[in-house]
């Protein structure tokens, strides 16, 4: 009996994309977890059965191919290899994974992507090929794109992705004409903001938003098991109360954000209390830029923005923004001076509106979420 396996060109052939597939879904398990390296998932397939497979769960713990290759062991000898993003090729907290490969003599590795990093990128497709292994790249590559769109950012730019998210009506508020905002969106919209937090590394917001709510900004999942991000604080002025609950519940460190102009008696009171506090600019207003080159240069690869409109259309402005998330209530509360989801100035000309592109739409029970990558 003869077999034949059918080819999509360029040595692809019609199963990768299925054990590729899995290899991206179980990267996902990490999802919020891996900062600030990507996730990453892998598969190892002999004879047309899975026999191994991991993915990366912590920076400076073992790479997704090692618990792979664990999983499979001496199964791994000539069989196929389906991981997400291009194995490393260098010694860090952890050794190379595409010596590992060599090492457990694969024969044929699938990639999704190349690393995105230029000091890397290419590096370990070379070390597999020199050693006679085949290899495929490319293979559900903007999947794997999107999977580590915070990545990408971050290890090119040295900046965090930045992430503002909105809850509104229908006619774009986000409290009424007294400022009453509870609850603009409905539980599954709440549940699913607390799940934004539980999976980036930060969480910001404008000293108006605190001295408003006094919020938490912490991650309460039906299940108790979220992460707080970093709470950070932009306070020009160092107004923030030392009694606020960002300040003295425990839950999450908090970072505020100043310039040299703030009160200097506030800023050494927050400061007495353990309070980090951060000058960005000399001027009366924090440099949002500088902020977060900042935060890029301490590991933070991401920021929820969950500030009002004034600092909304800050970032916006600044160009700072790279995917936004609008939660939309079926409600109409209108009123002329009802706080929108972007104030400021707002840009004069239609032409230099933010645009969105890759637009998702989702139901979350009667609630509209649409979410769209900023368009660049």
């Amino acid at each position: 009996m003869a077999f034949f396996i059918l080819t999509m060109g360029d040595g692809v052939l019609l199963q990768d994309e299925e054990y590729m597939r899995e290899a991206l879904h179980i990267a996902r398990h990490a999802e919020g977890r891996t900062a600030p390296n990507p996730m990453v998932g892998a598969v190892i397939v002999r004879d047309g059965r899975i026999v191994g497979q991991g993915w990366h769960r912590k920076a400076g713990t073992p790479h997704a191919e090692i618990h792979a290759l664990q999983m499979a062991g001496a199964l791994a000898k000539g069989a196929d290899v389906y991981v997400t993003l291009e194995p490393c090729s260098h010694y860090g907290r952890t050794g190379p994974c595409a010596k590992a490969l060599v090492e457990a003599g694969v024969r044929r590795v699938v990639i999704a992507m190349k690393d995105p990093n230029p000091l890397v990128s290419g590096r370990g497709e070379a070390i597999l090929r020199e050693a006679g292994i085949e290899v495929v790249s490319g293979v559900l590559k903007d999947e794997a794109l999107a999977l580590n769109e915070v990545f990408l950012k971050w290890v090119t730019t040295n900046k965090p992705f930045v992430v503002m998210k909105t809850a509104m009506t229908l006619d774009g508020k986000i409290a009424t004409c007294k400022g009453k905002s509870r609850w603009i969106t409905n539980e599954a919209s709440r549940i699913r903001t607390h799940r934004l937090r539980d999976i980036y590394d930060s969480i910001l917001v404008g000293i108006g938003t605190v001295l408003a709510d006094n919020p938490s900004l912490t991650t309460r999942l039906p299940a108790g098991d979220g992460r707080n991000p970093l709470r950070i604080i932009v306070d020009s002025q160092a107004r923030i109360p030392v009694s606020a609950k960002v300040l003295t519940d425990g839950q999450a460190p908090t970072l505020v954000a100043v310039t040299e102009q703030a009160d200097a008696s506030r800023v050494a009171a927050l400061r007495k209390n353990g309070i980090e506090v951060l000058c960005v600019n000399e001027g009366k207003r924090v440099n949002l830029e500088r902020l977060m080159e900042l935060l890029g240069e301490r590991d933070i690869s991401s920021v929820l923005l969950e500030g009002g409109g004034t600092i909304n259309f800050s970032f916006l402005q600044s160009g700072l923004v790279d995917k936004v998330y609008a939660f939309i209530a079926p409600k109409l509360i209108g009123g002329a001076t009802a706080l929108t989801s972007v104030a400021g100035e707002g840009f004069v000309e239609l032409r230099d509106a933010v645009l969105l592109d890759d637009m998702r739409i989702e139901m979350l029970d009667d609630n509209i979420l649409l979410s769209g990558l900023v368009r660049k």
